[in-house]
């Protein structure tokens, strides 16, 4: 696998964990809005080096998650903003612009500070 896409978890908003019920989490970079600020996982700023599509494995501390949709502008709210809405139930449209949607049959990944996100190519 090649690598096109790796951050960490650096801070969370008091509800940043509210929405992991639900089958969903939201990150942003340190310059979150402050209206979000408490609903994000605050991540590292990097840059993806390919284009986000179905097929590419989204991991959380090494789990992995086949990425099944992607919405039109994923990729760059996530290079310019650290912005990306996840959403764990799969599907093959995304539902939001800025969402990648993964493919999960199990618990919601256990997002914390400290957490690594990669984004691989197979």
């Amino acid at each position: 696998m090649t690598e096109i896409y790796r951050t960490r978890v650096t801070g969370a908003g008091p509800l940043a964990v509210s929405f992991l019920p639900e089958g969903m989490f939201v990150t942003f970079g340190d310059n979150a809005p402050e209206a979000l600020l408490e609903f994000c996982f605050i991540i590292e700023m990097n840059k993806s080096t390919a284009p986000l599509r179905p097929g590419q494995v989204f991991s959380v501390d090494g789990r992995a998650f086949p990425i099944t949709a992607v919405g039109d502008v994923a990729r760059q709210n996530l290079d310019a903003l650290g912005h990306l809405t996840v959403n764990l139930k799969g599907g093959d449209r995304a539902k939001l612009a800025g969402s990648i949607h993964v493919s999960s049959d199990g618990p919601a990944p256990d997002l914390k500070v400290g957490s690594v996100i990669t984004i691989d190519e197979p």
